[in-house]
């Protein structure tokens, strides 16, 4: 997760499919990073969310639901290309693809009545433009992947975690 999260802070002279690749790569780990802590070490997971003063964590919950509506609807049900205001990052004046935004999108076509994920995905996209939407990707990233950091030394055991934090490695 780490890594990928790297790759798109230094990700500049790409053209779009790249740039694409880069975001959505990164996207995938850091929801299935947080899955993964959520489902395997919720006690630290919740004691990392408990940390934050209520309005960040109501942002973080929401960052996490708007890149999950991201993740689902990203290449299934809508072009990659439809979720970032790419800009050109190519001469001295470009901007690097972490410095992009998450563009509007428009809502998702409801599925068949009475599926019980229209309410879900209805929520993951309301959040997408609460939390995304208009905001830097790599700032959205950057924090999420940060607060997993947190969750993930956070569980582990006290002497591990302190190795962790001298050697640098942990959530890859």
């Amino acid at each position: 997760m780490t890594d990928s999260e790297q790759r798109l802070r230094r990700a500049c002279s790409l053209d779009l499919p790249q740039a694409l690749a880069v975001v959505s790569e990164a996207v995938w780990w850091v929801t299935m990073v947080d899955a993964t802590m959520v489902r395997y070490h919720v006690a630290a997971y919740d004691r990392a969310l408990a940390v934050l003063d209520p309005a960040a964590r109501r942002v973080m919950e929401g960052t996490f639901g708007g890149l999950r509506f991201v993740r689902n609807q990203m290449g299934f049900h809508a072009d990659p290309a439809d979720f970032i205001l790419a800009q050109d990052c190519t001469g001295t004046g470009g901007r690097p693809v972490a410095a992009w935004t998450w563009n509007q999108v428009a809502a998702p076509m409801p599925g068949p009545a009475g599926s019980g994920g229209n309410a879900w995905e209805m929520s993951r996209y309301r959040d997408y433009r609460a939390h995304l939407a208009g905001h830097r990707i790599g700032d959205t990233i950057g924090d999420t992947a940060s607060f997993l950091s947190c969750v993930f030394t956070a569980a582990q055991p006290a002497g591990q975690a302190a190795t962790i934090a001298a050697t640098g490695t942990g959530a890859r």
